[in-house]
């Protein structure tokens, strides 16, 4: 794991003390800054890369609920107040996590476990390379039977909306999955495939023939419904 850029944020100096004390523990975070307020820490804040603050609630001028609504980027935050009662509001802010005063190593010890879970699991995010974007943007995944099924997009015919269900009709299988029509339309690149009707989506280049009522693909008639009728015909006669 890198190294971490940490600064300590609490208006008692034995409190930032304490913090810094522990901190010497841990030689893979570098404290860069231990300020008395939320006004000091800010400008260090904005030109400065900071990857983990531990920021105190109550504070004069700003609090520190207050201050942590102001950050932007990735900063994680461990929220230290002597105060209970602000767990939620902390938390509600994706806090890391929230250590109460007066602090002791072994709880110290938890919260920074925590970071470092948290910053190997992002390391191990990789982006995709260029050959698997391709493949994550010819296919979509739909859940079939308990697990996460890929499908092509080139296999893919048509797709039929049975209530609370889907039927993908493919090349070579038929998939069913509970979701709505809408949300696999969200899915799907609209310059390949095409909504007909309320309850069919179609693969533009599997079309076979059409009429102005129905079109045809693998030999089987799909409707033209009234309110699709005009986009698909500019689309097909164009």
């Amino acid at each position: 794991m890198k190294k971490l850029n940490c600064i300590i944020v609490d208006d008692e100096p034995i409190a930032r003390e304490i913090i810094q004390t522990y901190l010497e523990k841990f030689p893979e975070i570098h404290l860069v800054a231990s300020c008395n307020s939320a006004m000091e820490a800010f400008p260090f804040l904005q030109n400065n890369s900071i990857d983990l603050l531990f920021l105190d609630i109550q504070m004069p001028e700003v609090t520190g609920l207050s201050f942590a609504k102001l950050l932007k980027g990735n900063t994680k935050i461990i929220f230290t107040t002597a105060y209970r009662e602000y767990a939620v509001d902390g938390f509600d802010l994706q806090a890391v996590d929230y250590l109460l005063k007066p602090i002791s190593f072994e709880r110290f010890l938890q919260a920074i476990q925590k970071i470092q879970k948290e910053f190997s699991e992002k390391k191990t995010i990789q982006k995709p390379t260029e050959n698997n974007q391709n493949i994550l943007e010819n296919s979509i995944f739909i859940r079939v039977d308990r697990k996460m099924q890929k499908i092509l997009l080139d296999d893919i015919l048509f797709i039929e909306s049975l209530s609370d269900y889907i039927k993908i009709h493919c090349t070579n299988q038929v998939l069913i999955t509970r979701d709505t029509i809408k949300n696999i339309e969200s899915k799907l690149p609209n310059h390949l495939f095409l909504k007909v009707h309320r309850s069919f989506i179609i693969a533009i280049s599997k079309i076979e023939s059409y009429t102005k009522e129905y079109l045809e693909i693998n030999n089987k008639a799909i409707p033209i419904s009234r309110n699709y009728r005009k986009d698909v015909l500019e689309l097909l006669e164009r």
